[in-house]
Formats: structure tokens, sequence, C-alpha cells
């Protein structure tokens, strides 16, 4: 049980820790009695939360983040590691030498505040703010702190001012124009399976001959090739059977005879049978086939005007949305976790009027029931 006295003018807590030893803690000369009793009950919760740390063996943030992000190493692929990171060594300044159990909510919110006035890019914040988490988190797991102060922060909003990379699409005489002007076979089979898979560009990468199912037309999407290395696919959505048409199928057939075998059986590798580099490939063969193509245009800000690899696999998108297939189906072929992020992703794609559907129910209704009913707008009938 902890109580409150005063001794030589000051406040002193006296209570037990949560491992039974008696402590005494001073408080400064000017606290007031309510300021003592706030650090009293919060001392008590501590306590109770088996958090309590003497304040010499505090640690500070940079400490904790360190030892986060070492105890990490083993539970994120490397790419991801490296980012996190990137993150704990160039994004929490103000906070590093902060003790931990000193940081609040307030502390957090001014943290968010001072990105926000730096203009960072709210996507990029948003992922500094789950590192971020994540430490406190950690901290709390090892009883550094009773609670984690991020949990209450009011998180950024977009405000309509953030730079929105715009999707993409081409429409189908465009694919075509795209394909005729990409002029190496191993190339154009690429980018024609980017465009009729819609797989990732490190999928792609990362593809075998063994990968293909011929006599069922499918390829099985099991790994990526990402900053030099292999990787299992990240969930088991990503893991997915993607159907292909009769044509795409004998373009690739045509490239296996034509590419002859790679020493890692891949589908598309450089001259050393190592996967591509993704930057030498779009450089060198995507854009140049855009602009052959007539699909890069230089602004007047001086930018230049084209899509994206990956919007490859946004027209994919559009088009099976465009062709009214259903959205379980598309999920699964992007390999997306569930219909929601499809939707929340191609939802603008979606047509505002259907009237073939509407007529469609009409014919399954009053022709299984055999009403007379009809809809006959050339007799004059209007609403």
């Amino acid at each position: 049980m902890a109580c409150l006295v005063k001794r030589r003018g000051r406040y002193v807590i006296d209570f037990y820790d949560q491992t039974g030893k008696r402590r005494w803690k001073t408080l400064h000369k000017n606290i007031t009695k309510k300021k003592a009793k706030e650090e009293l009950r919060d001392i008590e919760e501590l306590v109770a939360n088996g958090a309590y740390l003497p304040a010499k063996k505090v640690p500070l943030f940079s400490t904790v983040a360190e030892d986060w992000i070492k105890h990490k190493k083993g539970f994120l692929r490397e790419s991801t590691w490296e980012v996190c990171k990137t993150h704990t060594k160039l994004h929490f300044k103000t906070l590093e030498a902060m003790k931990i159990n000193r940081i609040t909510t307030a502390t957090c919110e001014k943290w968010i505040g001072e990105k926000q006035a730096d203009k960072m890019n709210l996507n990029t914040l948003r992922k500094l703010l789950v590192t971020l988490n994540q430490i406190f988190t950690y901290a709390v797991r090892h009883r550094y702190i009773g609670y984690n102060p991020l949990r209450e922060a009011e998180r950024p909003r977009d405000q309509g001012h953030e730079e929105k990379k715009e999707m993409r699409v081409l429409n189908p005489e465009q694919i075509k124009i795209f394909l005729e002007n990409t002029e190496e076979q191993k190339y154009r089979v690429l980018f024609t399976l980017a465009t009729f898979s819609g797989a990732r560009q490190g999928e792609l990468l990362g593809l075998k001959w063994k990968d293909f199912d011929w006599n069922n037309k499918q390829v099985h999407i099991q790994r990526t090739f990402n900053n030099g290395r292999f990787f299992a696919v990240k969930t088991r959505a990503s893991n997915r059977r993607i159907d292909l048409g009769p044509i795409v199928i004998q373009e690739l057939k045509k490239w296996k005879l034509a590419s002859g075998k790679s020493k890692l059986g891949l589908v598309f590798p450089n001259e050393e049978g190592e996967p591509l580099d993704h930057h030498n490939m779009v450089n060198r063969f995507f854009i140049p086939a855009l602009k052959k193509a007539g699909f890069c245009k230089k602004l007047e800000n001086g930018k230049v005007d084209r899509i994206r690899f990956h919007d490859l696999r946004h027209t994919y998108a559009s088009l099976l949305v465009e062709q009214g297939e259903n959205i379980k189906y598309i999920q699964t072929q992007l390999g997306h976790s569930s219909p929601t992020v499809t939707l929340n992703v191609y939802a603008h794609l979606m047509k505002p009027t259907n009237q073939d559907s509407a007529k469609r129910l009409e014919s399954t209704i009053f022709e299984a029931t055999g009403s007379k009913m009809v809809a006959n707008d050339e007799k004059g009938v209007t609403a």
C-alpha cells in the first residue's frame, strides 16, 4: 500500500513495488499536494501493471527502439525489416533522448504535428506510426511502461491536400499498340503476362517454368523476387492460381522454346540466368516501349506523363470489372485478402447504371411466372 508523506518541505511517496521491495520517491520541492497525489496514483498503476521501474533503470526511447528492431529481425522479411530500421534511424530524433516512460499522448501528438508541418506525405506518416506503435507495444510487453501513449493520440487525416498517385489504365487498343511496340520477345511476353494476369512485378520476376499448369492454363504464384532475394508470398491469398487465355499460353510456350534452359528455371532471366533487375527492365525496355507507342508525353512542369509498370495490374483489374466479372473472382485472381480490399481499390470503375442487369431480372421473374406484364417505351409508356 502506497502512502504520501511530507518530509523537510517535500512530498515523499512511500510504497512497495511489484517485487515486494520497499521504495521511496522524493518529489521536487515545488510540487503541490494535488500533483503529488497524481504522481502517487501513477506509481500505484505502474505497480499494479508490474511496470514500475526506478528512474535510473528506465531506458531511453532510442534504446527501446534499438532493442525492438533487433528483436524483429527474425520475424520480418528482410526488405520490411530494412524499412523499419530506416524508420527508427531517421524519423524519431525528437523522441530518442527521452525516457520511454516520459513520452505521453501529448508528446506523440506533438511529434505527429511536427511531421505534418514538415509536409510529410500522409501515407509515409501512417507507416511511421505503425512502427512507432510497435515500439511502444514492445515497451509495454517488457514492462518499461504501463500503457501505449500512441493508442489515444489523434491520428493524421487527409485534409484534401495529399497528392495521390493516379491510377492509369490502358484500353484494349492501347494494349495492342503497346505490345506491338515492344520489340524483344522476352519483354513482350513479360508485359503481356503482366497485363493478362495482373501479377505484381516481383511475382513476375520470380516466376519459374514449373509454376505453369499447361493443361489447366494457369500460373501458380507462390514466390516473389524483391531487393535481390526470393521470398515466399506474404499472405495465403497471394499464393494463388491465375487463369490465362489460350493466346497468352501460346506466347509463353513460344518463349519457353526460344529462351532455352536457365540454371534457376526462371521464366524471365537475365543473360546470366539470374532474375531481372527491375530498374533495368523498366528503364531500358518498359519506358522505351511506352515512348515508341506514343504513351509518354512531357508536361509543362517538366514531368513526364506515363503509366507505371504497376498500372498493368490495374489495367487487368479494370478490364475484368468492365466485362462484369464477379468481384470475388477478381479478388482471388489479384491475390487480395478480401473482396472489400478489391472494392476499395476499384469501386470507382463500377458502372453507376446497369440496364442489362435490370432487364435480366425482369426476364427471370416475368418469364418464369408467365406474367403478361411488359414495359414498352415504344407504346408511349413514360415515367
